[in-house]
C-alpha cells in the first residue's frame, strides 16, 4: 500500500522540487527504512496513522543499530520532507514529524587552505600540456567562484559572461545564481578554450560544456577528485582535501576579508544563512585584530 505514496513522492522530489536523481534516491531510502521498520514491528502503518511516538521510537532503532547522528539528522530530514509532501497533498491532516527532534551534533568545519598553499597548488599544474592548462583554468574557477563540484562540471560556456565579469550557475534544485568570476581565472579559461579546447573532438551534445576529458565528454566528479589530491600532494599539503576544500576556502577568505555574510551567502547559494554561518570560523588572532581596530574599548587610553 506504500508503493503509491513513495511513487507520488517521487513525482513530488523530481517536478516540486527539481532535485538530482542521487538525492531523489537517499530521500526514498529514507521512506523505505521507516517501511521496513514499521514491517518489522508489525506495524506497516497508513501515513495517516503515524504518529510521533512511532517516529521517535524509529529514530531510537536507528541509532542502537549504530547509525552515526549526522546520519539520523539526514534521515529525519527526509522524513520531514516526506511528511509536508502528504499535508501537501492531503494525504494527512497532521505533520506527526514536526516536533521530531535530530540528534545534537556538533558542527565539524573542514579544512581549508591558505590563499599561500592555493598558489602553491595551482604552482605544480603543468601549462604545457592539455589537461595541466584545463586543471589550471578549473582549480582558478572553482576558487574564484567558490563553485560546488557538480556545478564546475555543469557549467557551459553559455553562462559566462567575460565582459562583465560574471557567472551564471545552475545549483541546488535548478536555482540559477551570478557569480562575479576573477581576472586570473578568466585568463586561464581563454587560454583553455581558444588554445586546448578549440583543437578536441567534442561528443554531440556536450558542445556546450566548458570542461571536457580527453573523450570530449565532461568531467566527472571522481576525476576532479583525483586532480586536486594530484595537487596538493605535488604541493606537500598534508591536509584533507576536496572540492569542497576550495569553496570553504573561498568563503573563509571572504569573512575574514569582511565580505557582508548576507553577499557570501548570495554567492555559494545557500538557502538558508544559518549554513553560510559555518564559513565564520574566524581564528583568535584575527578575530583580536578586529577588536583592535574596531571596538573602541581596544583604542581608548583611559586610565
Amino acid at each position: 500500500m506504500w508503493d503509491a505514496y513513495k511513487k507520488g513522492y517521487m513525482a513530488y522530489l523530481r517536478l516540486e522540487k527539481s532535485l538530482a536523481e542521487h538525492s531523489i534516491d537517499a530521500y526514498l531510502g529514507d521512506i523505505q527504512k521507516l517501511t521496513d521498520y514499521l514491517q518489522l514491528k508489525s506495524q506497516l502503518l497508513e501515513p495517516a496513522q503515524i504518529e510521533l511516538n512511532h517516529l521517535q521510537s524509529f529514530v531510537q532503532w536507528i541509532a542502537e543499530l549504530g547509525m552515526k547522528p549526522s546520519s539520523q539528522a539526514r534521515l529525519i530530514s527526509g522524513l520531514r520532507s516526506f511528511f509536508t509532501y502528504c499535508i501537501t497533498e492531503q494525504i494527512i491532516v497532521i505533520n506527526p514529524s514536526t516536533l521530531l527532534e535530530a540528534p545534537k551534533m556538533k558542527r565539524a568545519l573542514p579544512d581549508f587552505l591558505s590563499f599561500e598553499e592555493i598558489e602553491m597548488m595551482l604552482a605544480t599544474i603543468p601549462l604545457n600540456t592539455p589537461e595541466g592548462a584545463r586543471n589550471r583554468a578549473m582549480l582558478e574557477t572553482m576558487y574564484s567562484c567558490g563553485l560546488r563540484v557538480s556545478e564546475l562540471i555543469g557549467l557551459q560556456i553559455s553562462c559566462l559572461y567575460p565582459d562583465l565579469g560574471f557567472v551564471r550557475v545552475i545549483g541546488k534544485g535548478n536555482k540559477e545564481r551570478l557569480i562575479p568570476i576573477g581576472k586570473d581565472a578568466l585568463k586561464y579559461i581563454r587560454i583553455y578554450k581558444e588554445e586546448i579546447r578549440v583543437h578536441m573532438k567534442i561528443q554531440r551534445g556536450k558542445e556546450d560544456f566548458l570542461f571536457l576529458n580527453k573523450h570530449g565528454n565532461p568531467l566527472s566528479r571522481i576525476m576532479v577528485f583525483y586532480i586536486i589530491k594530484d595537487a596538493a600532494q605535488k604541493a606537500g599539503i598534508n591536509k584533507k582535501i576536496s572540492p569542497h576544500t576550495f569553496r570553504h576556502s573561498f568563503a573563509t577568505h571572504l569573512v575574514e576579508g569582511g565580505a557582508d555574510l548576507r553577499a557570501v551567502q548570495q554567492m555559494l547559494g545557500h538557502e538558508s544563512i544559518t549554513t553560510t554561518e559555518i564559513y565564520t570560523h574566524l581564528d583568535r588572532d584575527y578575530l583580536r585584530s578586529t577588536l583592535q581596530q574596531f571596538h573602541p574599548a581596544f583604542q581608548s587610553t583611559r586610565t
